[in-house]
């Protein structure tokens, strides 16, 4: 039986390919689920790829996967800089949680410089585009075998 696997994003990234195309580049969030889902799949892991921009939905789906015992591949986007609740949500999980950012964050301008995330996370890849989510992919493979 795959083990299942939550890919969740946050806020304004169902508009990726049209915003902010020189920052985020032109590839949309369904390529990333179709290239995400296609290798999870191969890899013994069942996806489960959601998008979100209300910040309740998301604590939702983090608890979700918890009580699935899930691993979590999440952009947090806008969330990541200081929502407390999905914080504390992602501390109920109890398999591998990677953090995922299309961008390097570290070499942005405030607020976009430190995700509270990243206090919870087992990784964190920023910076490599829509490259990161197959490495985040990769990474959950590897640490649940």
């Amino acid at each position: 039986m795959p083990h299942p696997l939550f890919i969740l994003n946050g806020s304004n990234l169902n508009m990726l390919g049209t915003r902010e195309p020189g920052l985020y580049g032109t590839t949309t969030l369904a390529e990333i689920e179709a290239s995400s889902r296609q290798l999870a799949e191969s890899l013994g892991l069942h996806c489960d790829f959601r998008q979100t921009n209300h910040e309740g939905v998301l604590v939702d789906w983090i608890q979700e996967a918890a009580q699935k015992d899930a691993a979590v591949i999440i952009n947090p986007a806008g969330f990541s800089f200081g929502c407390v609740p999905v914080l504390d949500a992602l501390k109920l999980l109890r398999k591998p949680l990677i953090e995922v950012h299309l961008t390097n964050i570290h070499q942005r301008p405030a607020p976009y410089t430190h995700s509270l995330v990243s206090q919870v996370a087992n990784g964190v890849i920023c910076g490599l585009g829509p490259a990161g989510y197959l490495l985040a992919v990769r990474a959950v493979a590897e640490r649940l075998a």
